[in-house]
């Protein structure tokens, strides 16, 4: 079964109350679908050293959190220097993609890009 890949634009919108996105987790929850993200993501979005980030931590307790050692870093160097692009974190993002899985993300076109250079078969959704 596909997961869904969280890029920090979707962790964003929780962290904000949009009430599509918390629908469209919460739907995916139900019908046992995976949720997936890396630790650089949760960086990119956790802000608060008291945990007063209420929607983020409920989500957190829900998303498979990946760490990012040394051998996913360089893979992700090596696409992005076959992609021609810089954001290392998007990188990340789409090396932990499976085909078949669904990457929820605000940068729907650098995830496409990097996707396509990976050569992974996913569907780059726009949060």
């Amino acid at each position: 079964m596909s997961a869904l890949v969280l890029d920090a634009g979707a962790f964003v919108a929780v962290d904000r109350g949009d009430r599509a996105m918390i629908a469209r987790l919460r739907a995916a929850q139900r019908h046992a679908v995976d949720l997936r993200t890396n630790a650089m993501v949760v960086s990119q979005v956790w802000r608060d050293p008291y945990g007063r980030q209420a929607q983020l931590a409920i989500l957190l307790r829900a998303v498979d959190v990946q760490p990012v050692d040394q051998q996913i870093g360089r893979d992700a160097g090596v696409l992005l220097g076959r992609a021609g692009m810089r954001d290392s974190i998007d990188a990340t993002v789409v090396l932990m993609a499976n085909t078949g899985d669904r990457v929820i993300t605000s940068d729907p076109q650098d995830i496409a890009a990097l996707a396509h250079a990976a050569d992974r078969k996913v569907l780059v959704v726009s949060c």
